[in-house]
């Protein structure tokens, strides 16, 4: 069945939309620093470590990198259980050498966006400490509490994403409060204005220490049914539940209600009195994502958000046809297809039997063609595989509840390889909290360096195609189609127009150019050996070999 997709270009379709902003076209790296570089040999990673790592950062030829969480906590959801939002973990170092690592970001022509987490905080930061004392204290709304039912019980069925209910009984207050992940991360009241003065202010100290933005965290549980209302359920037909609660409500009343916009509002009115800064948001996969992304991008909100819906859904030409066509501007769409929070890429998406270094290329093209911002998470560079862990090696509390049929986030979060002779792949010269894999090291960067054709040298080619082409950096998208297993799209800008096509399957398929005429190819990176895309000789069709890919330019309308 073939199914297309269309977008018209439109004059807003380039840099010059209302909420444009630096991220239009940019491709930030995600460190995530637990795992990126240890320098102080305690086997977990640290600030020092992303100093030293940067330059290798900056070869990528990437606009700039988001930092995870780096401030003090306990380390029970590793860093985004937030104990104290202003200051460094001293694991990780302190604010001498960020500000240190900021000064060479910079130097490097790198921007530094850091995560914001707005949401919740740990249960040992000083503000839940005071909260939880009485209900008549300073802080005594600066989190969500309810009473109990009068039976004793919670005060509705919402659930935890993590497990169990997202409500925990605190016998010093005689009340509830809600979490939305772990019961040691207490939901902050966003509705109280002490809360967003506090991090607005947090916003702006480091702002003052020269981030240029934030990526800002769970925005989407932001606020809820004021009610407190019980979601309704979701109507399952399966013949056993699913292995998390979470998906048998529909999530209604726990989230996503529309006072997150004036949230985002509050937020967005202090980023904008320092000049460039920018928030880049973290929508959740439930439906509706595209809607929120229009709705929440705005020039009162956010400059650009990302879901990963559709990191969870099957590599298929119709996903990615979907995702181009939900959101209404360009410049408003943010792309993450391997972060912490999920597997990655070259494990998930890689067709049975198919050979990772063509789709790796694959990949590399596709990112470096989508229009609006491109996440590169760390190591995806590297075509790392996900790590493939024990129960008694993970860390991550979302795995260890539903092992073994989710094996949690720690797969995607071991150790990144740097030299494949030194002990622990030369992250650290301590025992790394996550093991480093065998096959990990195989791909470390400086036998990659070595080596004519590897990931790393793809990834490289094809960022340096999206920085040398405006079309691909900041242009329009147009003529979105799907057709079985291939992915088509134009980038616009002006007259100029190209073609962008993707088999994304491990066979060969047939494109039919349908009265384009024959467009000129362009050069795009591919793995060593790989066949190239051929248009027969009637110039009617384009032969794409298995997980390829084709670029060319489109002559100008007469």
């Amino acid at each position: 069945m073939t199914q297309s997709f269309f977008r018209m270009p439109s004059p807003t379709d380039s840099h010059a939309g209302p909420n444009a902003s630096w991220l239009n076209g940019a491709t930030i790296y995600q460190i995530y620093p637990l795992s990126f570089r240890d320098r102080g040999g305690d086997g977990w990673g640290d600030l020092d470590g992303v100093l030293e790592g940067l330059d290798h950062v900056a070869s990528l030829g990437v606009d700039g990198v988001w930092i995870s969480p780096f401030y003090p906590s306990p380390w029970k959801d590793f860093g985004y259980d937030v104990a104290d939002h202003r200051a460094v973990d001293p694991r990780m170092g302190n604010l001498a050498v960020f500000d240190r690592l900021v000064e060479r970001a910079h130097a490097l022509g790198l921007k530094v966006l850091v995560d914001l987490v707005c949401g919740h905080s740990s249960d040992a930061h000083p503000w839940f400490r005071e909260s939880r004392r009485s209900r008549d204290n300073e802080r005594a709304d600066w989190y969500v509490w309810a009473d109990p039912k009068p039976d004793g019980t919670a005060p509705n069925n919402w659930l935890s994403v993590f497990g169990g209910a997202a409500w925990n009984w605190e016998p010093r207050r005689r009340q509830y409060y809600l979490h939305h992940f772990l019961a040691s991360q207490p939901a902050l009241n966003l509705h109280a204005p002490a809360v967003m003065d506090a991090l607005c202010e947090t916003a702006a100290f480091w702002m003052e220490r020269g981030v240029d933005g934030f990526r800002i965290d769970a925005v989407d549980f932001f606020a809820h049914d004021p009610q407190l209302r019980s979601n309704p359920a979701v109507v399952w037909r399966e013949a056993e539940p699913p292995l998390k609660p979470f998906a048998l409500q529909q999530h209604v009343y726990d989230m996503m209600h529309p006072a997150v916009g004036s949230i985002l509002a509050r937020l967005r009115e202090t980023v904008e009195r320092y000049p460039g800064r920018v928030l880049l948001g973290e929508l959740s996969s439930q439906p509706g994502a595209g809607q929120r992304i229009a709705a929440y991008c705005t020039p009162q909100g956010l400059h650009a958000a990302y879901t990963l819906s559709l990191a969870k859904q099957p590599f298929s030409a119709k996903g990615f046809a979907q995702a181009l066509t939900a959101a209404p501007r360009p410049e408003s769409i943010c792309w993450s297809l391997s972060n912490h929070d999920v597997e990655r890429a070259a494990s998930r998406w890689l067709p049975e039997g198919a050979d990772p270094a063509a789709f790796n290329a694959l990949l590399a093209v596709l990112v470096a063609t989508l229009p609006g911002t491109v996440c590169l998470y760390q190591g995806e560079e590297l075509g790392l595989p996900n790590a493939a862990l024990e129960q008694h090696q993970l860390r991550d509390p979302f795995g260890i509840t539903y092992w073994p049929e989710f094996p949690g986030r720690d797969g995607s979060r071991t150790p990144m390889p740097w030299r494949a002779d030194e002990p622990n792949a030369g992250f650290s010269a301590g025992e790394p909290w996550l093991p480093v894999p065998a096959e990990h090291a195989a791909l470390a960067v400086d036998r990659q360096e070595r080596t004519v054709g590897s990931p790393l040298s793809v990834w490289r080619a094809a960022l340096a195609l999206r920085h040398g082409s405006e079309v691909l950096r900041t242009g329009g998208v147009a003529a979105v189609e799907e057709h079985g297993d291939l992915l088509s799209f134009e980038r616009t800008l002006g007259d100029e127009r190209l073609l962008a096509i993707f088999n994304l399957a491990d066979r060969p398929a047939e494109y039919a150019l349908r009265g384009r005429g024959e467009p000129l190819p362009l050069a795009v990176p591919r793995a060593p050996g790989a066949a190239v895309p051929e248009v027969t000789a009637d110039g009617r069709t384009l032969v794409m070999p298995p997980l390829s890919v084709f670029l060319g330019s489109l002559r100008p309308n007469p």
